[in-house]
Order: structure tokens, then C-alpha cells, then sequence
């Protein structure tokens, strides 16, 4: 299942998918997207995987979804492609492990929503800069932002759309631990190999049990955020933010009301 910039491998039990797109920052395209949901789909049937991983290339995550490819295609954000990602995330019965280092940015930090156990590298950067491009939340996260750290917390990362740490990440409640840069994604494999010696019933219940109390409604919220987002993608705000950003100067809604 691996493609170019989406690379997957299945060794003592643990499937992990790596975003391979340096060059981007591991910025995500569509076709990214599609190869990630594949194999989380294929994951969920295969007896052999009993834990996903998600790893970025040396010194980065993920710098969110890349801009080129939704201005020049904005349907991509309410499309199938994304939606089907999400479902697939969101359907996984494995325990989701993540090891973050440098930035994670939009969907790069949401994702960590959805994982179980999350580790992050001394020097990563979280950030959620939605308002900011003239959009608004997606994966879930403005129900599970708030549910997870409070409605104060989530709104001071949610409308000022401001770079936080990982100390700050692991005090607000987003991650599980920070560890040394070149120390995390060993770290968080040594973790995932514990979850792999698991009783497999047992943690895919447990997984389901901690899952179930909020499931239908996270599904319904990512739904009304998509119905949001794809369509902000297309308004004013949106073009000037996103244009801006492609021109490397500052964005300008002084006319905007």
C-alpha cells in the first residue's frame, strides 16, 4: 500500500504509516489522503496488525493540508477523499500510537485527536490556524478540543490559531508525553510494542468501550464541520488568507465583515 510520499510497513505487528513528502513539510495532498485510508481500512481486517503507528520524516509531522491542491481543487475538502480518511480513523478498532517531532500543524495536531497514545519530540510545535486561513475546525475537534482541555483552552488554540509547545501540548492534555527529539519515535515504538503483546480481544473492547460514548456524535460533528469548511474554502476570507500565504505577505480583512 505504500505510495511516493505515503509509506506504510507492518513489522512485529505494528502497522506504521509514515508521511514521506519532506520536501512539503509532509503537507497532504489528496492522493496522501487516499493511500492513508487504504491502510487503515486493510489494517481493521488484517489479524496480523494489531497497532497503528503514525510517524512524520526526521525533524517533521505534518505541516497541514497542502494549500496548492485545495485552491486549486477546494471540492477535495468536502469531497470523498477526506471524509473517507476520516471515517477511517475514526472506524479504526487497533490502538492508534503517534510520534510527533517538529511542526503538526491543522490536521497534523487534530489527527492526534483520534490517536490513543501520543508522544511528541522536545522541539515539536503544535498549531491550529484555521481562523486564520479564513476557514474553521475539522476532524471533530470542536467537540473534542473542548471535551479534552475545556472550553477556555480550546478557544485560546482555536481563535488565535497561535503555535504552542509541547510542554503545552502535554499540560493542556493533547499529547501523553514529551520526550528528547531523537529519542521519541523509538520511545513511541516501544509503546506500540507493549500494546502488541496485548490480548488483542480485550484491547480492541477496551478501545471500543472508551470510544462508544462519543462516536455517532463525533461522526455528526465532523459532518457539520465539513459542511463548513469546504464551502469557507471558496468565500473571501478564505481566498485572501490562502492567497496571501501562497505570496508570502500578510493577510489583509480590514474590509471584511
Amino acid at each position: 500500500m505504500s505510495t511516493e510520499h505515503i509509506v506504510t510497513e507492518l513489522r512485529d505487528r505494528i502497522l506504521t504509516i509514515r508521511l514521506n513528502r519532506a520536501d512539503k513539510k509532509n503537507a497532504i495532498s489528496s492522493a496522501m489522503y487516499a493511500a492513508m485510508a487504504d491502510a487503515l481500512v486493510a489494517a481493521n481486517d488484517n489479524a496480523d496488525v494489531r497497532v497503528v503507528m503514525f510517524v512524520g520524516t526526521d525533524g517533521c509531522f505534518c505541516s497541514g493540508n497542502d494549500l496548492g491542491d485545495f485552491l486549486n481543487s477546494p471540492g477535495n475538502a468536502s469531497g470523498n477523499v477526506i471524509a473517507r480518511f476520516m471515517q477511517a480513523v475514526t472506524d479504526l478498532s487497533k490502538p492508534a500510537v503517534a510520534a510527533v517531532q517538529g511542526p503538526a500543524v491543522g490536521i497534523g495536531t487534530t489527527l492526534l485527536l483520534h490517536c490513543d497514545l501520543v508522544y511528541a519530540g522536545e522541539k515539536t510545535r503544535f498549531q491550529l490556524p484555521f481562523v486564520n486561513i479564513g476557514i474553521c475546525p475539522e476532524f471533530g475537534s470542536s467537540m473534542m478540543m473542548p471535551a479534552i482541555m475545556g472550553h477556555p483552552r480550546a478557544a485560546e488554540l482555536l481563535l488565535l490559531g497561535e503555535m504552542f509547545s509541547a510542554a503545552k501540548a502535554r499540560e493542556y492534555g493533547l499529547i501523553n508525553d514529551v520526550k528528547a527529539d531523537d529519542e521519541v519515535i523509538a520511545y513511541a515504538r516501544a509503546q506500540a510494542l507493549k500494546l502488541a503483546a496485548q490480548p488483542p480481544n480485550a484491547m480492541r473492547t477496551t478501545k471500543a468501550l472508551l470510544k462508544r460514548w462519543t462516536r455517532e456524535q463525533l461522526k455528526d460533528v465532523i459532518g457539520v464541520e465539513i459542511n463548513h469548511f469546504g464551502p469557507m474554502l471558496t468565500q473571501p476570507e478564505a481566498r485572501e488568507a490562502l492567497t496571501a500565504f501562497m505570496q508570502k505577505r500578510k493577510p489583509d480583512f480590514s474590509s471584511f465583515s
